[in-house]
């Protein structure tokens, strides 16, 4: 069996739905249309330009060359059920979300931390790595070898952002003298507002924590690095992929508002020296190119397809529910097992 058409399930294109996960959605389907036939479908919101899900389960019987791509969080579970028959594949960004896959259904994981969450949570489902990619602008604009002075000293971007960052070390940065600007809202060319900065600041571990899911992958740090700013940043879940710590990153918020405060104007000082060394950027950013990333997803179909071909029963996960009954009963048993006169068994 050979794939001949991917479809990408989002629930819309429109501005209502803007955010990290429809722009990779909407950049891995222009990429992997370089392979095969690919289409963006809508579920929710009806628009001109797309098909929408039911009008194609309507219209089309299930076709083995026609692989569906599922991603958005809360609504997986329901669209595997509606696609029940179909070839479907979890486009797996964020990790955390509760629910489990069925039997068969490949993950298709964004970073080495969903990876793992679902290597641990379906070990049976087929899994494969396609890293998002940092599309061509941030390595054809991105002014990561231009040394000399830049008019923001240190740039946060508000959503995603920490309390502490916002509430505590900004104030703090403002008092030391320095030129602090925290964007908020929508930005129509973000490679230049990042090649206008020399410090970037992204602290998401608490934003994550709130919602009990998690960073699938974290485009922001990336895309500074690119433009050549030093980056502090939390290390959470996907950030630990490429964050390492005092080299291509500097950890945020470790220990003491002085601390980062001494830091950061350090780097603002002399930048050069907090820098990645120029040829370990250029090797750091490599795995992260569109072409990468097609490759990866051309691996990736190879094998599911030749995957399908194959007959037989699947594998079945261990039910999570059976595998958390034991952990419990052994946990009662080493409680029982220490009340005195009991016999250890």
């Amino acid at each position: 069996m050979v794939t001949t058409l991917i479809r990408f399930l989002v629930p819309g294109t429109s501005n209502r739905f803007r955010c990290g996960g429809l722009s990779v959605e909407l950049q891995t389907a222009r990429l992997v249309a370089g392979l095969c036939a690919t289409e963006v479908v809508t579920y929710r919101q009806r628009q001109l330009d797309s098909p929408f899900l039911d009008d194609c389960l309507k219209a089309e019987k299930p076709d083995p060359s026609v692989l569906w791509i599922v991603s958005w969080g809360f609504d997986v579970p329901g669209l595997i059920r509606r696609l029940r028959g179909h070839r479907v594949a979890y486009h797996a960004h964020s990790s955390g979300y509760g629910f489990d896959l069925p039997a068969g259904v490949p993950v298709l994981a964004v970073s080495r931390n969903t990876l793992g969450y679902w290597g641990a949570r379906a070990p049976r489902n087929p899994l494969c790595l396609v890293p998002n990619a940092l599309a061509d602008p941030w390595f054809t604009r991105g002014a990561r070898r231009r040394d000399g002075l830049r008019p923001i000293d240190v740039l946060v971007q508000a959503r995603k952002s920490s309390p502490y960052v916002l509430n505590h070390l900004v104030p703090a940065l403002l008092r030391a003298g320095l030129r602090v600007e925290v964007q908020n809202g929508w930005v129509d060319d973000l490679v230049e507002l990042f090649n206008q900065s020399t410090v970037y600041l992204y602290d998401s571990a608490d934003y994550w924590r709130g919602r009990g899911v998690t960073e699938g992958f974290g485009l922001p740090p990336l895309e500074a690095l690119a433009c050549g700013c030093v980056v502090f940043s939390s290390l959470n879940h996907a950030l630990a992929d490429y964050g390492d710590p005092c080299r291509t990153v500097h950890q945020i918020g470790c220990g003491r508002l002085e601390f980062d405060v001494h830091r950061i104007q350090s780097a603002v000082r002399n930048p050069s020296q907090w820098r990645p060394q120029a040829d370990q950027l250029e090797a750091d950013l490599a795995p992260y190119t569109e072409p990468r990333l097609l490759e990866s997803w051309r691996q990736a179909l190879e094998h599911l397809d030749a995957l399908d071909v194959l007959q037989g029963p699947l594998l079945v996960n261990p039910a999570t529910w059976q595998l958390r009954w034991r952990q419990r009963m052994k946990r009662l048993r080493r409680v029982v097992d220490r009340l005195p006169g009991w016999p250890a068994t």
